[in-house]
């Protein structure tokens, strides 16, 4: 059986919204508490196309906030090199909020998660109902590795790419602490009033 506190969950958001959050949490882009001036990191289509993506419980994917079980995603990469029409952000604009899946739990938040890329069409969707069998369902050992091409494993990508999906906003209570990049971004944290206690440099969780 899992132990589900230690089940991290990573979310990236530019460091300019991190103000609101230590205010607001995350909070949906529909809420009445959504940022303003939030600042998008990725690739505009493919948050279209999530948007639209309808999940097996007949609600839309765009109504739920990603996290990753792990960290250096492929979407890090491209939002870091800038590919696919992506303008690049720097290492130390790109923020992990940390929750933990018992800690969604606790807060009695509803979600779903797969056990790959969510827009996938081989990828498989769960509910709180499964949570027990989450390491037979996610491939950890994809999800933790620093690479994921293999010539012989065309779909370990995929895999890696597993998402817990949390359905509206999360309070402020939920975000366990913060990963930035360098020193700089530590101080930037502390400045917009997060807790330096709360706030851990891990560049090799950056490409």
């Amino acid at each position: 059986m899992p132990d589900l506190n230690k089940e991290f969950l990573f979310r990236m958001t530019h460091i300019e919204n991190i103000p609101h959050i230590l205010q607001n949490g995350i909070t949906h882009l529909t809420s009445t508490n959504a940022n303003p001036n939030f600042i998008p990191i990725g690739d505009n289509s493919l948050i279209a196309t999530r948007n639209d993506f309808l999940l097996n419980n007949g609600r839309r994917l765009g109504d739920y906030i990603p996290f990753y079980f792990g960290t250096r995603t492929p979407m890090l990469y491209v939002v870091q090199k800038g590919f696919n029409m992506v303008a690049p952000t720097l290492a130390e604009n790109i923020v992990y909020c940390v929750s933990s899946v018992q800690k969604i739990i606790d807060l009695q938040l509803d979600f779903v998660f797969t056990d790959g890329h969510a827009v996938d069409r081989f990828s498989s969707q769960y509910t709180m109902s499964d949570i027990q069998n989450l390491h037979a369902i996610i491939d950890k050992n994809a999800i933790h590795n620093k690479y994921w091409k293999d010539e012989n494993d065309l779909d370990r990508k995929r895999r890696k790419e597993a998402e817990f999906l949390v359905l509206g906003d999360i309070a402020r209570d939920a975000i366990l602490g913060f990963l930035v990049y360098n020193e700089n971004a530590k101080k930037r944290m502390i400045k917009f009033g997060a807790n330096a206690a709360n706030v851990h440099i891990k560049s090799d969780y950056y490409f």
